[in-house]
């Protein structure tokens, strides 16, 4: 048996029979064909292993276990550890740095492989969450419903919800969305829906721009997808609605229908959309905090500038303060997830059919505002402000942004108008 204190000349029987000495958990014999290299012997196992020395100091590193490194191929790597370390190398390093980069091409490629799996829905659900903070509730139920599958009762109605235009595409790969994806599936949903498609395709389009600007979906859409010729041919045209408003002479029947209405707020919540002009979602999401009726103003959501102040009318502060402070909400609803009304619709239609009106959209109530107040010359200025449109320079010459107490003076008078035109007697509470 060799002496475990020198070097011996490894041979396959030797690197075999080699011992590990009585009192010893491990024990090591030197090769004297190839420097540095060595056998690490104990009760259980026996392997190759490295010894050397680079900037002043020794280290040892493991080959591996004699039962898979043949004694020429230990040696070969005993030969190509020392040349590293001539070299100024440290194999410990040299060898960690290789792990590391082979963990992290693993880990690229499975990401890569993540990248071109994930799928519109997956993508539309991270969009979803993280910018319904910035939308109105109108807003985002537009994005739920026009990607919804269907399939599910109606909440109102019978039979079974119709899946929106967006639906098709939520299976898609976001590396497949292309301009011919795209303009195809405009294509076959214009045919039965043109305006809901052109709605989809303006809500796809801000989502394509908020992939591209969120790293986890960064440059995985085509460049282009929605900006190219055949897109843009495919785009459905939108027709002009008819303009629908409340004109003068409806005025009285228009009260009479919604004022009737069984459920007092929304016989006030359709008549606070008349005489401010305000969107629909704005006086949804009303609440008390924002209303003063001492100094006779009201905070409403803008989706332009956040909030924008409005004066708040004799009348409707009278109709407001007559309305049970149920929750937060002015116009609440004990029904709706919400706390507060989310669709108006079908109580206007109602009030419209009970007097013998022709239909009149909710959004038309908006737009009667400021039709009406041109009976009585208010400035237009007057009118965008209060409804939360920024006029042109051409249609105002001398635009400014008007202090509330100037707003109020006019805004009464439209109130007034409105009301006297409507018949409505009327008594202010203060």
């Amino acid at each position: 048996m060799a002496n475990a204190d020198k070097t011996i000349n490894f041979t396959a029987a030797r690197v075999a029979d080699l011992p590990c000495r009585e009192g010893k958990t491990q024990d090591y014999y030197w090769d004297s064909t190839a420097p540095g290299l060595g056998l690490c012997v104990s009760k259980t196992s026996r392997s190759f292993v490295f010894q050397s020395r680079i900037n002043g100091g020794s280290f040892r590193v493991r080959i591996g276990k004699t039962s898979v490194w043949r004694l020429p191929d230990a040696r070969n790597e005993a030969r190509r550890l020392q040349v590293m370390a001539d070299s100024g190398l440290d194999p410990r390093k040299v060898k960690a740095e290789s792990i590391a980069a082979a963990a992290n091409a693993q880990k690229e490629q499975a990401q890569a492989a993540t990248r071109e799996s994930v799928t519109l829905a997956d993508a539309w659900v991270m969009y979803i969450s993280e910018r319904k903070a910035h939308w109105s509730v109108g807003h985002l139920n537009n994005h739920i419903n026009l990607a919804s599958a269907g399939g599910k009762e109606k909440k109102r109605g019978k039979g079974l919800t119709v899946a929106g235009p967006l639906a098709a595409l939520m299976p898609v790969r976001l590396s497949e969305l292309t301009s011919d994806c795209i303009a195809n599936w405009m294509t076959r949903e214009a045919e039965t829906r043109a305006t809901n498609t052109a709605q989809s395709f303006r809500i796809l389009r801000a989502f394509i721009r908020w992939a591209d600007d969120t790293p986890e979906y960064s440059g995985i859409i085509p460049a282009k997808a929605y900006d190219n010729r055949k897109v843009r041919n495919a785009t459905p045209k939108s027709e002009a609605k008819p303009a629908d408003s409340i004109q003068r002479e409806q005025l009285k029947l228009w009260f009479q229908g919604v004022r009737q209405l069984a459920n007092p707020i929304r016989a006030a919540y359709l008549q606070a959309l008349l005489l401010t002009g305000a969107r629909r979602s704005e006086l949804t999401e009303l609440k008390w905090a924002n209303v003063d009726f001492r100094w006779k103003t009201m905070f409403i959501g803008d989706k332009v500038e956040g909030m924008r102040e409005i004066p708040l009318p004799p009348y409707l502060s009278d109709l407001l303060n007559g309305l049970p402070r149920a929750n937060e909400w002015v116009f609440y609803s004990p029904t709706s997830e919400s706390g507060h009304l989310e669709e108006p619709k079908d109580a206007h239609a109602k009030a419209l059919k009970s007097v013998g009106l022709p239909h009149v959209s909710v959004h038309g109530l908006r737009r009667s505002f400021g039709t009406l107040a041109e009976w009585i010359d208010v400035p237009v200025g007057v009118v965008a402000q209060i409804n939360g449109h920024k006029p042109s320079a051409l249609a105002e010459k001398h635009y400014r942004r008007r202090p509330i107490d100037i707003l109020r003076h006019w805004h009464d008078k439209i109130e007034a108008w409105i009301l006297t035109e409507a018949g409505i007697e009327w008594t202010p509470s203060n």
